[in-house]
């Protein structure tokens, strides 16, 4: 199994990444021999990846990193690179290898001092593989003063250093560092592919697949999610009945506060699992006996790791939240479709009653007004507004149509 069968209906662009992973040798080759480099490449020093939520973004640049490091014996014969077995494809995966480093966003932001070290480290030649890779997996939440300095590494790249970089379209990403890059956009992959792939690599029953897919509407993960995750269904179901609850003022506020709550239980279940791993790690690191004192001085160090896990809690709560939003969208839209007599697929057909009441005691026109609420909570969202109010604003619209 190759790192490019993970991709999900993205043939087009796993062969362009095959081709420049081939050139990839020649150029270094040519830069350790300080040898003149080839007049055409297909390979380039930074790259981005640009497609819808749920595309793969960051599977296919992780992909492309770990064909770049593959060191199966196969490549010499004119094997395809990106074997998945071997150790540098393995650890490229997995986000262990010594040269393969990944900046996510923690918070709604990547701060300057997030991309600090790794800046750094991109001027550094490698230390076991044929590549420097840096991968951004949120180049669109860069500040202002985080991207300058990813500007100035992609402009000035060492000889043996690819940036990797994945936004939802190439207008999230500053003019002067797209135009740097070469832009690879993927596809929203089809309903028919995401439900192949459940059920190939998850073993999902058939129906439960076609159904995991089609309410997603091709985003893999979520599909994934949704079919292994009895709690995630659990949750969807929620949202939907949500539509039918909103007949009075306070149901509205009760819904908008279970929506809240429901997230903040995402957020909170992560940050068992995570939070406290991390602390007793860094302690160690930093010299802390089993429950002993830390040493002088490092209570800075402390404070840091707790600023940003808590970043990461808002922002977990906040894409949980996301999730649901996304549901009840896709809830209107089915709703719309019956409206208006469209023979697309309907994506929530489990719901397909609560579908067809809806459509006959409203219009279209109230549906869209719907549609555009929801979008609304999702900006108001994005501004940093105290969830629970945007959500009350949000059901009180829904509810008014």
């Amino acid at each position: 199994m190759t790192v490019w069968d993970d991709l999900v209906g993205q043939e087009r662009v796993s062969e362009v990444l095959i081709a420049a992973a081939r050139d990839a040798d020649a150029l270094v080759t040519a830069v350790a021999a300080d040898q003149p480099l080839p007049e055409t490449s297909k390979m380039t020093h930074a790259w981005l990846f640009t497609g819808p939520p749920g595309a793969g973004r960051n599977q296919t640049a992780r992909a492309f990193a770990a064909a770049l490091q593959c060191v199966s014996p196969d490549r010499a014969l004119g094997g395809v690179p990106g074997c998945g077995f071997c150790d540098g494809c393995h650890t490229a995966l997995i986000g262990t290898h010594a040269d393969v480093a990944a900046v996510a966003a923690v918070g709604s932001e990547i701060l300057v001092k997030d991309m600090r070290d790794t800046v750094r480290k991109s001027y550094t030649s490698p230390a076991t593989g044929r590549w420097q890779i840096i991968l951004v997996e949120d180049a669109e939440r860069l500040n202002e003063k985080s991207a300058n300095a990813v500007l100035k590494a992609v402009e000035e790249p060492a000889p043996r250093t690819v940036w990797l970089l994945c936004a939802p379209s190439i207008e999230d990403v500053l003019p002067t560092i797209r135009s740097r890059c070469r832009h690879l956009n993927l596809s929203t992959p089809s309903v028919a592919a995401v439900a192949d792939m459940l059920v190939r690599r998850e073993g999902i029953e058939p129906q439960v697949a076609e159904a995991a897919a089609r309410a997603t509407q091709g985003h893999v993960d979520r599909a994934r999610r949704l079919a292994t995750d009895p709690a995630a269904r659990a949750r969807r179901a929620a949202v939907l009945k949500l539509p039918l609850r909103l007949d009075e003022i306070g149901a509205c506020l009760k819904a908008a506060q279970e929506l809240v709550d429901a997230a903040a239980e995402d957020a909170k279940q992560l940050a068992e699992e995570v939070d406290g791993k991390e602390t007793e790690e860094l302690k160690t690191a930093l010299g802390a006996a089993q429950g002993g004192r830390l040493p002088r001085g490092t209570a800075g160090v402390m404070k840091d790791l707790e600023d940003m896990q808590k970043r990461r809690r808002t922002r977990t709560q906040r894409d949980s939240l996301d999730v649901a939003l996304t549901d009840l969208t896709g809830f209107y839209r089915d709703v719309l479709a019956l409206q208006l007599g469209s023979r697309v697929a309907i994506a929530n057909g489990d719901a397909e009653d609560a579908l067809e009441r809806l459509a006959r005691a409203g219009s279209p026109e109230s549906t869209l007004r719907r549609i555009e609420a929801i979008a609304a909570c999702r900006d108001a969202l994005d501004r940093n507004v105290a969830p629970l109010l945007a959500v009350e604003a949000m059901t009180m619209a829904l509810r008014a149509g």
